[in-house]
């Protein structure tokens, strides 16, 4: 059996073969990612708003290794100890929310690279079980995702797009839309969002990195790949839930409803034939 490593060879792909193509998970549901985390490209596992505590984010990415993606973790903020605990899991990288200035992005490549570049914290239980004591030499691989979330973030896109250390820029659609006045009730469209989309990936090109964002939709998706987004977040747990659960719902409740029309009456009570 090979060695266990680090490296999930993720950045040479998305460097041959964009877009890649990302699953959001927020549920605790490690079968999840066994049953259909294997249709994506990778995994955003998302511990800022998803209802994941630690050891459901650990279990998550085991996941994602047994199916073979590479999950990236959002962690909530800034901090050095959630970016160094979420990418001790053994993750590919990880999400870092609301990043607004040049400042804020090098203390985050600070708190998730090892020396010299940073000053994450060594001795990560799971990457020395899997990989021993030297997995820190293998850490460069891992990809530093900064998000881009406000007005703020985008006129500074330049200057963070060229902090060492930072692998991939990230527009959040939702925060973007909502600080600039929209309803979160309203679409997402080119209208909406291209602008800031356009300032993204313009900045990754120039600087070398990544550009990353969600792209719900035929419409949203094409503006992505004509933009030139590398990873693109397509769909999640919850919205394929949801969405299958109230078609089943709707399409069952059709099959009743024409089933008692055809129903013959006997008396005050209605005879119903076979449904199924």
């Amino acid at each position: 059996m090979n060695k266990p490593s680090i490296n999930h060879n993720f950045r040479k792909t998305l460097d041959s073969q964009p877009p890649q193509l990302g699953l959001c998970i927020m549920y605790p549901s490690p079968g999840v990612v066994e049953r259909i985390g294997g249709d994506w490209d990778w995994v955003w596992v998302d511990g800022q708003h998803g209802e994941l505590g630690y050891g459901d984010v650990i279990g998550l990415v085991r996941s994602c290794d047994l199916v073979g993606r590479p999950a990236f973790i959002r962690v909530p903020g800034h901090e050095a100890g959630p970016i160094g605990m979420a990418l001790d899991t053994g993750a590919a990288g990880v999400i870092v929310p609301c990043v607004d200035t040049p400042a804020q992005a090098a203390q985050v490549v600070r708190a998730a690279k090892f020396p010299p570049m940073g000053n994450r914290s060594y001795g990560g239980r799971r990457p020395i079980d899997r990989i021993g004591r030297g997995y820190a030499e293998e850490a460069h691989e891992i990809m530093v995702i900064v998000q881009i979330e406000s007005p703020e973030a985008v006129i500074n896109i330049d200057e963070i797009a060229a902090v060492p250390g930072v692998d991939g820029i990230f527009l959040g659609p939702d925060d973007i839309m909502l600080r600039r006045g929209y309803s979160m009730n309203e679409p997402r469209t080119p209208q909406s969002l291209g602008a800031d989309m356009e300032a993204v990936t313009n900045a990754a090109k120039k600087h070398g990195k990544i550009a990353v964002t969600v792209g719900a939709g035929a419409g949203m998706i094409e503006l992505c790949l004509e933009l030139g987004f590398q990873m693109i977040v397509c769909g999640g747990d919850v919205a394929m839930l949801a969405t299958t659960s109230k078609q089943l719902s709707a399409d069952a409740r059709a099959i009743v409803e024409a089933a008692k029309a055809k129903a013959a009456p006997d008396g005050n009570r209605t005879v119903m034939k076979t449904l199924y």
